[in-house]
């Protein structure tokens, strides 16, 4: 077994629970909220995932880098978590596409794992008592000065994350899904047209950018403080609004820039953090979810047709908040949070799901073929 691998390794949540592991990946000490993941695959999407920016993610499913690693299922430049939890891992992976173990992956990259603890246990805390502030050490072995360090550390709440993923330059997307993984026929409405689409980068994922390509649009793609004159300049037919990590009241510029840009009535698609920002920037209000909602097989819908969706995030839009001229659309069936807004009148909607499935189901990728046809209407107006 790997077990004879790993030296010793703690855990320390900030209300003094402490969990004795192995190290894996990088040696040394990390901070961050501890949270749990229910998906059965796609660890490596999890990784790499902006929207887990400043969290130390617990995977519930207890083997971890059997399938190893390899730059395609990458969704940003390198691992965005600041910490791993697992039960087992692998250093010998097993998959025709792997060019990489789990392990090795993350040293050179330089994040903290700890493995072999009871990860079902540390999930059932989370579940009880909420996310919490934890700390994983290879070098500290002191609980209480682990417990000190992790105590004086910020909460999640209003925490403005998006800062530290959000692209520094202006750039082009137009790579659309691999042919080897599409699973449906590009441009789904037989349109030729091409759609200009600014997409504003919260912690954007790739494959949200490609599925866009795949539905014939030009993405540009700029970063979250960008003016909404200068969005505008590039004439879009279509604004994005991307997933990202964080408290997304603490994201002011991003509610100000999506305030000032419904105004000129350009059909929006928010994503995730986009979801909530487009909410706040109607006048809806956020709060912090206890534990979150993290995993490949959450069911939203209402009335007759669930979903079943891929989700990450921590914060959620208060229903009761919500303007008359704003409409829910979908429900997160297992606590009945908003999960899906559109506007009664105006070319606006948003889902607080990840319907590229960067693991996950397909269910909704129809939310991108929707996104086109509103702006097709729109500019035939």
């Amino acid at each position: 077994m790997a077990m004879a691998k790993g030296k010793p390794a703690l855990l320390v949540l900030a209300d003094g629970t402490t969990f004795e592991g192995l190290s894996f990946g990088a040696k040394g000490t990390t901070v961050g909220e501890v949270v749990f993941n229910t998906g059965m695959t796609g660890y490596q999407e999890v990784l790499t995932d902006p929207s887990y920016c400043g969290q130390i993610v617990t995977f519930t499913y207890p083997e971890l880098g059997n399938t190893g690693v390899n730059p395609d299922d990458e969704e940003s430049e390198k691992p965005q978590v600041k910490g791993v939890i697992a039960r087992n891992i692998t250093y010998r992976p097993s998959n025709w596409r792997s060019t990489e173990s789990l392990p090795d992956y993350l040293i050179r990259h330089k994040i903290v794992g700890i493995y072999g603890i009871d990860t079902r246990a540390l999930t059932r805390k989370i579940r009880s008592v909420g996310a919490i502030n934890g700390i994983i050490s290879t070098e500290v072995l002191d609980k209480s000065e682990l417990l000190r360090q992790v105590q004086s550390a910020p909460s999640m709440a209003g925490l403005n994350l998006v800062k530290e993923v959000t692209t520094k330059e202006i750039y082009e997307w137009s790579t659309p899904t691999d042919g080897h993984w599409e699973f449906k026929a590009r441009n789904g409405d037989g349109s030729p047209d091409v759609f200009t689409v600014v997409a504003i980068d919260f912690g954007v994922k790739r494959n949200i950018l490609r599925r866009l390509a795949s539905y014939g649009c030009k993405i540009i793609v700029v970063p979250a403080d960008t003016p909404p004159e200068d969005i505008l300049k590039y004439n879009p037919d279509g604004i994005f609004l991307s997933n990202g990590p964080g408290d997304p009241s603490a994201v002011t510029e991003g509610v100000t820039t999506v305030k000032a840009l419904i105004e000129q009535g350009k059909p929006t698609f928010g994503i995730c953090m986009g979801h909530q920002i487009l909410g706040l920037s109607l006048g809806a209000e956020t709060f912090k979810l206890k534990f979150g909602h993290r995993g490949l097989n959450q069911p939203c819908g209402l009335q007759q047709k669930v979903e079943i969706t891929s989700q990450n995030h921590g914060f959620a839009v208060t229903e009761k908040s919500l303007d008359a001229e704003v409409e829910i659309t979908h429900l997160n069936l297992n606590d009945r949070t908003v999960a899906g807004l559109s506007h009664k009148s105006l070319p606006f909607f948003s889902v607080q799901y990840h319907p590229e499935a960067s693991p996950g189901p397909h269910d909704a990728d129809y939310l991108f073929e929707k996104f086109v046809k509103m702006m097709k209407e729109n500019k035939g107006k």
